[in-house]
């Protein structure tokens, strides 16, 4: 089996949710990271004995290497993705793809240009039981999709940020950090194309100055629809819904109510960076079940689906079963099977350049209608019928 060598640029919060897929895929080879902090580097070298850079460009430039994971904050993906592309290396970039279409665009052109892949993940439509869960849309036994419901409550707003993660125009808050999920989720199950957008956003607090909250519905154009709810305000955990397993598959305490806003003590981005990879509070993830994004029902004509931690629950019209799965052995391992996919066996990727300029069109055109108070028309959406 081939091995796809890569290179991590970014050792941050997203670099540590792929980290352990990265070390145990047989099909991936770990060997460089690029990270401004000193402690995150010394850190990489202890756990995958590989080369570390300070600089995205320096890392890019290494000769034995195939992919570049592009996990540096937002505003930083297009110019590192032009980088990985213009030394010919395939590139898995961190949603959000980028902040603007243009920006998009250019990565879509660089990747097109150095005749190199362009996949962009994770997002939770990657999940299995999500992908279970279109299965068994495709299998037209329920008919067709005609209505998506998805709902999460979080303390997004409250877990340790950075400046710019608070600023919208730089791309923070909730819109940019988590609408990508649930609108990816939605656009997958419901088809992809989405006509128009109306939307509502919620900024409620002085000292967390961006949207915490918002609240979508998306038309598709064969008349199915999606309502998207999100708070990140730290008051009702919508985990609760998901038996107390978390967004990461890890098992919840409920008693560890209000946990993330009294963490949030004296200097902010000191304690963001001991929580972060090669931090001294750094503890890596731990999970018994598969990822998700809140509570999600998806009504198809003759049955409404509902995806889960351990399988997709199916209401049809005669009967209530569990379709299960089997307890992950690896997280995000559909990231490379996509990415794998991709570059080793020509497969055309899902989750592309394309695709992901259609989501980030949905989550600007949720702050443009917020914005506006009014209905969005898209103009760049892509069809799900390629997986």
């Amino acid at each position: 089996m081939r091995k796809l060598k890569l290179g991590a640029a970014g050792l941050g919060r997203a670099f540590s949710l792929m980290a352990e897929t990265f070390a145990r895929d047989p099909r991936i080879e770990l060997v460089a990271g690029a990270d401004p902090r000193e402690a995150a580097r010394k850190q990489f070298e202890r756990d995958f004995h590989g080369k570390s850079f300070s600089a995205v460009d320096d890392l890019c430039a290494l000769k034995d290497l195939d992919v570049i994971y592009v996990a540096t904050p937002h505003q930083f993906h297009v110019g590192n993705v032009e980088t990985a592309c213009s030394f010919k290396k395939h590139v898995l970039v961190e949603k959000p793809m980028a902040l603007s279409l243009d920006e998009c665009r250019q990565m879509i052109s660089a990747a097109e240009r150095a005749g190199v892949r362009l996949v962009v993940g994770h997002s939770h439509s990657f999940d299995l039981p999500i992908l279970k869960t279109k299965q068994l849309v495709d299998s037209g036994t329920f008919g067709r999709v005609r209505m998506i419901t998805a709902v999460n409550f979080t303390d997004f707003l409250y877990r340790p940020r950075r400046p710019e993660e608070l600023d919208t125009t730089r791309g923070g808050g909730a819109v940019f950090n988590q609408a990508a999920h649930q609108v990816e989720v939605a656009r997958l199950l419901g088809g992809g194309r989405v006509k128009t957008v109306r939307a509502m956003t919620g900024d409620w607090d002085p000292s967390r100055p961006t949207e915490g909250a918002y609240c979508a519905l998306l038309a598709f154009e064969d008349g199915a629809f999606a309502s998207l709810a999100y708070s990140g305000y730290g008051h009702f955990d919508s985990d609760e819904f998901m038996d107390w397993v978390g967004e990461l598959g890890q098992k919840k305490n409920p008693d560890s109510y209000g946990a993330a806003r009294k963490a949030l003590k004296g200097n902010e981005a000191e304690l963001k960076d001991s929580r972060n990879y090669g931090g001294n509070a750094y503890v890596g993830p731990s999970a018994s079940f598969h990822q998700h994004f809140g509570s999600l029902i998806v009504s198809c004509e003759r049955a409404d689906l509902r995806p889960l931690p351990g399988g997709v629950m199916v209401y049809a019209d005669a009967e209530k079963r569990l379709e299960p799965l089997p307890a992950p052995k690896l997280p995000r391992t559909e990231v490379i099977d996509e990415l794998y996919g991709a570059v080793v066996d020509g497969r055309p990727p899902l989750h592309d350049g394309a695709w992901s300029m259609a989501t980030l069109e949905v989550c600007l055109a949720i702050l443009e209608s917020a914005r506006a108070r009014k209905e969005v028309p898209l103009s760049h959406q892509t069809s799900a019928s390629r997986t």
